[in-house]
């Protein structure tokens, strides 16, 4: 790739940057800023980043979907710090004390040094997992390296590197939700998992009940991994322009919201205007503004001939009452009024009309709507699915429980110590020891020393993405992530032990070694 190239990729990223102006210093939480004075004097400290759980805690399928540092290297730790930074962060942290502190401690001096003398970019290594890589909990996503005077910033950028919490966990909640539809898929579409239709049964409505536009940037980038509907327009931008160099990658049609339809004297006028833009092609139609009951039994007849005589496909949307009874409804009353086919594998698919659930969608949800669409005879084509705030909102950090931790030291003197978490309240919180390196066992991402003979001659899965300034402009693109996905996800097994003996061997020596000097 040229190196023209790469200076407008990285211009174009910059562009996509929202929110507020913020100096770096304060991206992170208020005691980051103290902590280069609570570690121990040291010349090198290593710290990485883990998921430690499934998807809400499931434990039959752990599986997970690693998406979002590239956002989060080319829009934070890329940037470069300014003298101008700096001064306004001691100004601000001199004011932030609590009582009976005199002065809130920052480093100055030790960011303007780098400030002068790295170009201003932040002076750590980060290493982690290709974009879409599928792996399980416990397996590191990322390592962060820092040495000499920096050292005890190791963790200061954690908090912003922990974000990519979220847009993983969409990203394998997209994920699992595929798996509901291609099953369903493969047992009543004809095509079945081979369906072009499949990539656009769950689309992402999500946008309005993000908390900020780079929320639905970072989710609704996650979802497209697995599907290409989307009426969240950043995330398809972004992923079209920057991430997949023009290429598009997510479509929607036009629809009428509640609005558009009581703007018209009757609901049939307001249909009656659809078909006659959009009747050609696909166009979707809400039809609960007042009475689901009798728009599905009245008004649809009442446009049936102009929508069979426009050729297009009708989308009928509910948005209210019981979610699953909703659906059964319209593909009945599509079924009377258009008429239905059978298919190959015996069940109905309604001709030229269907049905798309987009009120009250979660994981639990779709996979009662699928169970009880197949179970009423209809072929899984005939529906589509929306997702909003279950997709994009209803997660956190805890639905796959992220952490960061320091994992290794090296002390001043020049002797080291590989560092683990063990809490007995809560052995789930236990951390890995060392600098970590991850490589395939028999496919599986799986976690060991990076000294360990098993990692000689071996790539290395956490791959230098940032070394005291930015040092990667080949990031893959979005077409090359979305086949990471579709492939590795479906060749992993649903659990599997993804810790090494010898890295295993370790953790129970140091726990056995603190529990001796306890003891004495």
């Amino acid at each position: 790739m040229r190196s023209s190239d790469n200076v407008l990729k990285r211009k174009q990223a910059n562009k996509m940057s929202v929110g507020l102006k913020l100096p770096l210093a304060v991206l992170t939480d208020s005691y980051k800023a103290t902590h280069y004075l609570q570690y121990p004097p040291s010349s090198k400290m290593v710290a990485y980043g883990e998921f430690r759980s499934g998807y809400a805690r499931d434990k039959a399928d752990t599986r997970l979907v690693f998406h979002g540092m590239r956002y989060l290297v080319e829009q934070y730790l890329s940037r470069q710090w300014t003298e101008s930074d700096v001064t306004q962060a001691d100004t601000f942290f001199r004011t932030h004390m609590g009582p009976d502190n005199s002065k809130f401690p920052f480093p100055r001096g030790m960011f303007l040094k780098f400030v002068n003398e790295n170009q201003g970019y932040f002076p750590v290594k980060l290493e982690c997992l290709q974009e879409g890589t599928c792996i399980h909990p416990h397996v590191p996503v990322y390592q962060i390296t820092s040495e000499g005077e920096y050292s005890t910033l190791c963790t200061f950028m954690e908090t912003l590197l922990t974000m990519v919490w979220y847009p993983t966990t969409v990203a394998t909640l997209s994920r699992r939700c595929r798996d509901l539809i291609e099953e369903a898929f493969e047992k009543t579409v004809d095509l079945g998992r081979e369906s072009p239709l499949l990539g656009s049964r769950l689309h992402d409505f999500g946008f309005r009940g993000c908390t900020c536009v780079e929320q639905s940037i970072l989710g609704g980038t996650a979802h497209l991994l697995n599907f290409d509907g989307t009426d969240t327009l950043s995330a398809a931008y972004y992923a079209q322009f920057v991430l997949n160099n023009g290429v598009p990658v997510a479509s929607s049609v036009p629809a009428t919201e509640h609005s558009v339809m009581t703007a018209w004297a009757t609901e049939k006028e307001a249909i009656d205007n659809m078909l006659e833009h959009f009747g050609a092609g696909i166009f979707s139609v809400v039809m609960d503004s007042y009475d689901y009951a009798e728009a599905l039994s009245e008004v649809l007849p009442s446009v049936a001939a102009k929508k069979v005589e426009k050729g297009g496909f009708m989308i009928l949307r509910p948005d209210s009452g019981d979610p699953l009874e909703a659906v059964l409804a319209a593909l009945h009353a599509a079924e009377k009024v258009f008429g239905a086919d059978v298919n190959q594998k015996g069940y109905k698919v309604p001709r030229g009309c269907g049905v798309i659930q987009g009120d009250g969608i979660g994981y639990d949800s779709l996979s009662k709507i699928i169970d009880g669409v197949v179970e009423a005879g209809f072929s899984l084509e005939a529906c589509a699915f929306g997702m909003g705030g279950g997709l994009l909102q209803r997660v956190n950090r805890d639905t796959m429980s992220f952490a960061t931790k320091l994992s290794h030291i090296v002390y001043k003197d020049g002797s080291t110590a590989d560092l683990m978490k063990a809490p007995k309240s809560d052995p789930s919180k236990a951390s890995l020891p060392g600098i970590l390196a991850v490589r395939r066992v028999d496919g599986v991402p799986t976690a060991f020393p990076a000294d360990a003979p098993e990692m000689q001659h071996v790539d290395n899965l956490l791959q230098v993405v940032y070394d005291g300034r930015p040092c990667k402009d080949d990031w893959e693109d979005f077409t090359g992530v979305r086949r990471r996905v579709a492939e590795e996800w479906s060749a992993l097994p649903k659990t599997a032990n993804v810790i090494s003996h010898g890295l295993r061997h370790k953790m129970v020596q140091i726990a056995h070694d603190r529990r001796v000097s306890a003891e004495n």
